[in-house]
Formats: structure tokens, C-alpha cells, sequence
């Protein structure tokens, strides 16, 4: 009886351990395409032109989309409602990583934004080649439903990818301006670039639990496809450097203060109703 009553024990901390793990990873996925999406909808009407006020909204739906289902996991696991996971946590209870709250340019979406275009397409485009690679990691993890959604969501990433890889390669092999514009891009995405493949306080639970493969692994994946999409066409671009704002740890920019009031100031006066 003593050795069923350890036994159950160990199954019961290796259990929470695993959910632990688990959690941390969905709301790293999950807050990253939140935001990151809520960055996107911010060119509704800024765009370059009409069609791509379309696409990029499309892209940036499909993104809250993804978000959405990593939150009902975290609801389906006991972590709270999807909705008020969303919504309700404060700004240092989010796990994004800083690359993502990063405003789009001066000003703000209702007075005088001052928007970067080819900051948009560097993001966006280094973003998706991040995702690909954490997503295809993900179509192999131990967590059967979260491998199972990471499988629908690399159809649709995609399309995303080839809409920016356009819009990159129609830039920078364009006028001498255009081309430096997007050189200074690169340049200031690289600077938050590494905070992406950050895995958080839980890393090593992560890894060894099989929910997704090793932080370096992914880097040095991210970078041979960063590198044959950007380098030789834009800048040398070298292993990029960790800042010392960190996301994963809770860790993040007045920005994303100021992105999550916005986010949930109608959900906030009513969490309660149907949204």
C-alpha cells in the first residue's frame, strides 16, 4: 500500500509538472499572436493601398485566430476563460516576447500615426519564418491537441509567408530609398529578434517534456531561413543578441501597457456579456 501511495504521488507531481510546462508554453504562443495581431489591425486604413488593407487585415485575423485557440487550450486545462485570459491579466502577466508590443511608428492609430511600412514587412515576415519553425517543432509535440492545431495552423502561415516575401523582395530590389529603408528595418527587428526563442522560467521542463524542441535548435533554424529570405539582399545579418527587457519573464515596454488598455477597454466595462 506505502509504494501505490508514493507511486500515485509521483504521478500526481509529474502530472502538475507537465501542466505547469504546458501552460507556460500555450501563453507564450498565445500572447505573441495576440498582440502581434492587435499590431496589425492598427493599419486598418493605413495600408498602402486598398488591396492590402484587406490582406493585412486577413493576416492579422487569421493571427488572432491562432491566439484564440492556444487561449481555449489554457481555458480547457483549467488556466481561466480564453476571454478573460485575453482580456483581464495585467501587463506584467503577459508572456510575450517584446518583439511583438513594439509600436508600428510615432504617433498613434487615431492622432497622426506615423507608421513604418517597411518595419511592418521586416516584422511580419521575420515573424513568420519564427512561427514556421516553432509550429512545425510544435507538430511533434507530446501535447497531442496543441500538435494537432499547430498541423491546421501551418496551412495558413503559409499564405502569410509568400504575402511578405512579395512585398520584401518588391521593396528592396526597388529604388535606392526603398532599399534602405528596409535595410534600417531588419537592423531594428534583429534587435528584438532574440527574445522570440526565449522559452521562459519553465525552459528546461519544456524541452525535456517534449512540448517543443530546445530554444537553439530553433534559432539556428529560424536564422538559415531568415538569412536565405534577408542576407544577401539586404544586410550581413549575425546571430541576434538577447536585450535586457524579457518578455517571458513578465518583463516588457510601456507600449505593451498602453496596448492591453487599449485591447480591453470595452471587454473591461462588462466581462459578463456575450463579446
Amino acid at each position: 500500500m506505502q509504494d501505490l501511495t508514493v507511486a500515485t504521488a509521483k504521478e500526481a507531481g509529474e502530472k502538475q509538472e507537465y501542466l505547469a510546462a504546458l501552460t507556460e508554453l500555450l501563453f507564450q504562443m498565445a500572447d505573441d499572436d495576440f498582440i502581434l495581431a492587435y499590431r496589425g489591425s492598427e493599419w486598418l486604413g493605413l495600408a498602402p493601398h486598398i488591396e492590402e488593407d484587406v490582406a493585412f487585415s486577413s493576416i492579422s485575423q487569421d493571427t488572432m485566430g491562432h491566439a484564440v485557440m492556444f487561449y481555449e487550450m489554457l481555458e480547457e486545462l483549467g488556466a481561466g476563460r480564453a476571454d478573460d485570459l485575453a482580456q483581464l491579466r495585467k501587463p506584467e502577466e503577459f508572456k510575450n516576447a517584446v518583439f511583438v508590443e513594439r509600436p508600428n511608428g510615432s504617433g498613434n492609430y487615431k492622432e497622426d500615426p506615423h507608421y513604418d511600412w517597411a518595419y511592418a514587412i521586416a516584422r511580419f515576415y521575420a515573424y513568420e519564418l519564427f512561427k514556421l519553425v516553432r509550429l512545425e517543432s510544435l507538430a511533434r509535440s507530446s501535447y497531442q491537441p496543441l500538435a494537432f492545431a499547430s498541423k491546421k495552423m501551418l496551412a495558413e502561415l503559409r499564405y502569410h509567408l509568400y504575402h511578405w516575401q512579395v512585398w520584401f523582395n518588391q521593396l528592396v530590389n526597388s529604388t535606392e530609398e526603398a532599399s534602405m529603408r528596409m535595410t534600417k528595418a531588419m537592423e531594428k527587428v534583429w534587435q528584438d529578434a532574440a527574445g522570440l526563442f526565449d522559452l521562459g522560467p519553465k525552459a528546461k521542463e519544456i524541452v525535456e517534456l517534449g512540448l517543443i524542441e530546445d530554444e537553439e535548435v530553433l534559432l539556428q533554424r529560424w536564422l538559415e531561413k531568415a538569412r536565405q529570405a534577408f542576407e544577401t539582399k539586404v544586410i550581413s545579418l549575425g546571430k541576434p543578441q538577447k536585450s535586457e527587457v524579457n518578455g517571458r519573464a513578465g518583463e516588457h515596454t510601456a507600449d505593451l501597457v498602453e496596448a492591453v488598455a487599449t485591447l480591453s477597454e470595452v471587454y473591461r466595462l462588462n466581462p459578463a456579456a456575450n463579446w
